[in-house]
C-alpha cells in the first residue's frame, strides 16, 4: 500500500521539471509545411507546368503535320510539273514527226516521181491509143434480154465435172 504523501522528495526531480518546461516551451527547431528544397523535390512537377508542356508538344506536332503536308504538295506540284513538260515535248515531237510524214507522203504520191520511175526502171510508157468497149450495143445487137442472158449464165455455172461441155453456136 501506498500512502500520499509518504514519498521523499528529491531534490534533483524539480531541476529536471524545470529544465522539461524551458525545453518544451521553446523548441531547438521550427517546422513549416511544404517549405524548402526537398518538399519540391517530393511534390513533383507543377500541373501549369504539365498544362504548358502539353500545349508546347500539340503545338510542335501541328507545326510538324503542317509542314508534312506542305513538303506532300509541293513534291506533288513538281512530280505533275515535270510530267507535263514531259508531255508537251512528247506532243512537240509529235507534231513534228507528223509534218515530216506528211511532206514525204506528198513527196513520194507525186504523179510525175510515179512516171519516172515507172519509165526508168520498170519499162513501162503509156498507151498511144485507147479502146473503149461498149457492152450496151453487143446485147442489143443479139437480140437477147438481160434476163435470158443470166438464165443462160446460171446454167453453165451449175455444171460440173464431165456434164460441162462447151456450148456451141451453130447458127
Amino acid at each position: 500500500m501506498r500512502y500520499q504523501g509518504s514519498e521523499a522528495y528529491s531534490m534533483e526531480a524539480a531541476e529536471r521539471g524545470r529544465e522539461r518546461v524551458e525545453r518544451e516551451a521553446r523548441p531547438s527547431f521550427e517546422v513549416v509545411t511544404g517549405g524548402g528544397l526537398d518538399a519540391r523535390v517530393r511534390a513533383g512537377v507543377s500541373p501549369t507546368f504539365v498544362a504548358r508542356l502539353r500545349v508546347a508538344v500539340a503545338v510542335a506536332a501541328f507545326l510538324i503535320v503542317l509542314g508534312m503536308a506542305r513538303v506532300a504538295l509541293t513534291s506533288t506540284t513538281v512530280a505533275l510539273l515535270s510530267d507535263n513538260a514531259a508531255l508537251t515535248s512528247q506532243i512537240s515531237e509529235t507534231q513534228s514527226a507528223n509534218e515530216q510524214l506528211r511532206i514525204e507522203r506528198s513527196v513520194l504520191s507525186s504523179n510525175s516521181r510515179i512516171s519516172r520511175i515507172a519509165t526508168q526502171n520498170y519499162g513501162m510508157v503509156l498507151p498511144s491509143e485507147t479502146v473503149t468497149l461498149d457492152l450496151t450495143d453487143a446485147s442489143a445487137a443479139d437480140g437477147a434480154t438481160d434476163s435470158e442472158h443470166a438464165e443462160a449464165t446460171d446454167g453453165e455455172a451449175a455444171q460440173t465435172g464431165e456434164e460441162a461441155s462447151p456450148q456451141t453456136d451453130l447458127s
